[in-house]
């Protein structure tokens, strides 16, 4: 039967080898489609290493109060907020707080590695405002306030990249960033931290202590101190007019405005939806296309063979082979096509195209010959159907 399929279709092989091609071409524009995806779905499963449930970002605007004033203000504020009933802790940070849309990074080096590394900055509460959990070590405290050098935590894809092998702690890292300097590390995360969202994929990074005053250079970006709170669970929205309303009153009349991180991350994900819609758009219509032009062809054929198959009927073939028939020279077809895209896909996993893992590769590779398969097999079931049904008497009589 197989050697039958394979002189049917070498009797074709023009008609086919159009067929082949579209299948080729369909494959590999699937394929990189699903590599994307599947990539994407695998980073949206990874943790985030922080949580930002009930943690709101507080930017506050001095407005023309005097630097020199600005340090004790912004020290009043900080105390006050953390007084208030529902507040759980306060801490300082750099404008590049989870979710949003700036960027800090930097080369670190040691012992002759180096890794470019996002950098951030957090005060002496940040590990309890964003449930950072640490491998190794400790988070900053007044321990540091007398360190000779600036304590850094560092995550763990920082320390897989600096100290593969050694022991991290009380290592001394420099930054090619002239603010960071020299740094000793003091802890170690114990997962990734991406504070682009779920969609970032894992990066080296590091966080240096943030001081609770403004003469930090960092701090003062955009001349507006910034903090993140952790609220209790029951808050409302009452707890944040009432947080503006302190800060106005301590601070002398700075303005403040909130943001919790829910909201900050649900805007994040619009934008990293987005192109992934326009790829599963791209994809859709390229499904259609291929399997309206497959069941066209079917179509064609089944139209230009039906002396032929009138033939086997009379000849005594059953309605069931010749369904078969049909059916089956359309998965050899589509076989072939496959190894062609497969030989091709094949190379993105040696050469590094992409920059993904193997499994994502490979995942891609199954998603798009299982979708192709079906999607032939659906659209062979019904003109292998109407070959069947092709009565021979009629068929030869048309000839």
């Amino acid at each position: 039967m197989l050697r039958h399929l394979f002189t049917l279709i070498w009797n074709r092989k023009r008609a086919n080898a159009l067929l082949i091609a579209e299948i080729f071409f369909a494959f590999v524009v699937l394929f990189v489609l699903g590599s994307l995806l599947v990539d994407s779905y695998r980073r949206y499963t990874m943790p985030l290493g922080y949580q930002y449930e009930q943690v709101w970002y507080v930017a506050m605007d001095p407005g023309n109060e005097p630097a020199a004033r600005q340090d004790a203000t912004f020290l009043r504020v900080i105390r006050s907020l953390k007084a208030l009933p529902g507040v759980r802790s306060v801490s300082t940070t750099l404008y590049n707080t989870p979710f949003s849309f700036s960027d800090s990074s930097g080369d670190i080096k040691v012992n002759g590695r180096n890794a470019n590394c996002d950098r951030y900055a957090g005060g002496d509460d940040m590990a309890d405002v964003l449930q950072l959990q640490l491998a190794e070590g400790r988070w900053f405290d007044r321990r540091d306030d007398a360190a000779t050098r600036k304590p850094v935590v560092i995550s763990s894809e920082t320390r897989a990249a600096l100290f593969p092998a050694g022991p991290a702690l009380g290592q001394i890292i420099t930054s090619t960033n002239t603010t960071d300097g020299e740094m000793q590390v003091v802890g170690v995360l114990a997962t990734t931290y991406r504070s682009r969202g779920e969609f970032q994929k894992p990066k080296p990074a590091y966080f240096r202590r943030s001081q609770p005053l403004l003469a930090d250079a960092d701090t003062t970006h955009l001349d507006k101190p910034l903090l993140l709170v952790r609220v209790q669970p029951t808050a409302t929205a009452e707890l944040e007019q009432r947080m503006t309303k302190e800060i106005a009153a301590v601070s002398g009349g700075w303005k403040a405005a909130v943001t919790t991180l829910p909201e900050e991350r649900t805007i994040r994900m619009k934008f990293a939806l987005a192109p992934m819609g326009a790829m599963g758009l791209v994809g859709l219509f390229l499904i259609i296309n291929v399997a309206l032009g497959l069941f066209g062809v079917l179509w064609q054929t089944i139209n230009q063979r039906r002396a032929e198959i009138g033939v086997r009927r009379a000849m005594g073939a059953t309605a069931g082979r010749i369904s078969a028939q049909i059916l089956g020279e359309t998965l050899v077809v589509t076989t072939f096509g496959l190894g062609l895209g497969l030989v091709v896909a094949a190379q993105f996993p040696l050469l590094g195209v992409m920059d993904m893992k193997t499994g994502v590769y490979l995942t891609a590779m199954l998603l798009a010959t299982g979708l192709i398969y079906a999607l032939t097999t659906l659209c062979a079931l019904y003109p292998s159907r109407l070959a069947a049904g092709i009565h021979p008497a009629v068929a030869l009589r048309e000839e």
